[in-house]
């Protein structure tokens, strides 16, 4: 994904590879037998994902219904707050 290769430098494109391979292919126990199979699968994923999959980050709505609104959006997602695990050792 990035010149250098390291994938945490394009955490979005990685993130949605992440969804296509979890809810597309590993969920419903998919196996591609030809590379052509495989693109006319991950086609139809992202048109489900951007035209019929409401998300919860968008107040429920489509991506593209969310990307044909004007104004600013309402996020709703939450933040996450990473917590530092404290580790004792034992003398």
């Amino acid at each position: 994904m990035t010149e250098d290769y390291k994938p945490t430098d394009n955490g979005i494109a990685e993130r949605v590879n992440g969804i296509i391979k979890g809810e597309s292919v590993y969920r419903q126990n998919r196996c591609f037998h030809s590379y052509e199979e495989a693109l006319k699968q991950t086609k139809r994923f992202i048109l489900f994902y951007n035209g019929q999959r409401p998300h919860y980050s968008i107040g429920m709505q489509t991506p593209d219904d969310a990307h044909k609104q004007t104004g600013k959006q309402q996020r709703m997602w939450k933040k996450k707050i990473y917590l530092k695990k404290k580790y004792e050792c034992a003398n």
